[in-house]
């Protein structure tokens, strides 16, 4: 049994960096506005968790409180997944699906709506995509005495069902998207699922209703910093165990999971001169933003209106395919993380869903833990880091990967693979080109495919 304790306070990457990031941009402005992008119905507390300064960040008490239901997570050495899959070096896993939402999610979700109740507001509105986040709000709300409304792609609700069982338990009105609702949902057609849809609806829906604000769980800053309770804790249960690692493994929807477990690495690395591990972002080859996107000026949301934030970006408007990537199904990945890949101080693989669901599978007969499917895109990262398999990048030392959730709610994805009924669904090259090509490139003139930008 670990001694480690869970931490006290959220560590921030900003310090760290090189470089600003690049400020957010009105959508119909042409100069960046250096507070662009900062809602009304934004906490303070929140937006100056945003801003560079300042690495450490006290978590409030009572948030520790419901982070004592769950954490510290456990971290422990995968020995027999190591042998299924050929590691000739150590597969460290830390786990995040004990706890009511299955996911990290929870996290930034206690410690968002605390700051909302804090600030007077009486409703928290969200999208969703598989519906970790969703459930993971509801269950915030609840501790909190918050009202809470989730727009959850149709497509994912339809095939778990049990998420909305789940979120309405906890008190939670759920939607699928797209709804009948909104204005944005009208405009993009009933045919249109996405998470980028969903997260319009709310924000929309947020807008015209009193008392109630939008709530995002990933790509943001803040809800980065709120995630760095994981790699606090990696750290110290590497150091514990004696461990070394030069590879550190996450999946990226928007970032929050890989975000949270890698850049404490980054800055511990930054603040004692120490060698970085390998950041290595594990992405869905379906969405393909950090490995084949372009570093621009892209919308978050479907309604147009929010700010424009600089992000490796498929396109907000790429018809994305379906797949069994759940929550890696969105168009771009946060500012912060999008910057280090601009740097070259994190990597990126993509992942399809046969390969992430069969190595999902691997470590359930294993390690006797059911990974989500975006979980399994990390796995296979790992897997292919440890056994040799990666071209780019094999390590000496060890590797730690996140589990970020579990799968019991994505039973369905692991039975079509075990009926044969799935297959890797590329993007199409020429809808992929066209969603890219009308962005404005952050700096300089940003190359399709190329992962970056010169």
């Amino acid at each position: 049994m670990s001694s480690v304790a869970m931490p006290t306070s959220w560590r921030s990457v900003l310090p760290h960096l090189d470089e600003p990031l690049p400020p957010d941009r009105s959508p119909e402005a042409t100069a960046a506005s250096s507070d662009a992008g900062v809602s009304v119905n934004l906490p303070f507390a929140l937006v100056r968790q945003s801003a560079p300064g300042r690495e450490f960040w006290d978590i409030p008490a009572e948030v520790l409180d419901a982070y004592r239901t769950f954490r510290p997570t456990q971290l422990w050495r995968a020995r027999r997944f190591e042998e299924a899959v050929g590691a000739r070096v150590p597969i460290y896993v830390k786990y995040e699906g004990g706890n009511i939402s299955g996911s990290h999610k929870l996290n930034t979700a206690l410690a968002q709506a605390y700051y909302y109740a804090k600030a007077g507001v009486k409703e928290l509105v969200t999208g969703t995509g598989a519906g970790q986040w969703g459930t993971a709000l509801a269950a915030a709300c609840s501790i909190f005495g918050l009202r809470c409304r989730v727009f959850m792609v149709g497509t994912s609700l339809q095939k778990k069902p049990y998420r909305g069982t789940l979120m309405r338990t906890l008190g939670a009105t759920v939607h699928a998207s797209p709804s009948d609702l909104t204005e944005v949902a009208a405009r993009a057609g009933g045919g249109f699922n996405s998470l980028a849809l969903a997260i319009g609806e709310a924000v929309e829906y947020a807008g015209r209703t009193e008392g109630a604000a939008f709530c995002i769980g990933s790509g943001e800053t803040y809800s980065i910093l709120h995630q760095s309770v994981i790699g606090l804790e990696a750290i110290e249960q590497l150091a514990e165990l004696e461990a070394e690692v030069d590879s550190v493994v996450g999946c990226v929807g928007a970032g929050s999971n890989f975000g949270g477990l890698a850049l404490p690495f980054f800055a511990e690395a930054a603040a004692t001169g120490a060698e970085c591990p390998r950041l290595v972002a594990a992405e869905s080859s379906t969405t393909p933003k950090l490995t084949r996107g372009v570093y621009a000026y892209d919308k978050t949301d479907a309604t147009g209106v929010s700010p424009m934030e600089a992000m490796y970006t498929i396109g907000s408007s790429y018809p994305i395919p379906d797949s069994h990537s759940a929550g890696l199904r969105f168009h771009g990945a946060a500012k912060v993380l999008s910057a280090m890949r601009h740097q070259n101080q994190i990597t990126a693989r993509a992942v399809g869903q046969v390969e992430a669901l069969e190595a999902g599978q691997v470590f359930t007969r294993t390690e006797m833990v059911l990974p989500a499917p975006e979980s399994g895109h990390a796995l296979a990262v790992a897997a292919r880091l440890a056994s040799g398999r990666d071209d780019e990048d094999r390590p000496t030392r060890g590797v730690v990967a996140c589990v970020s959730g579990h799968g019991y709610l994505d039973l369905s994805a692991y039975q079509q693979l075990m009926d044969g009924e799935l297959s890797n669904e590329p993007p199409v090259e020429q809808s992929l080109l066209a969603a890219m090509d009308q962005l404005q490139p952050v700096q300089g003139l940003a190359i399709a495919g190329s992962g970056h930008a010169v």
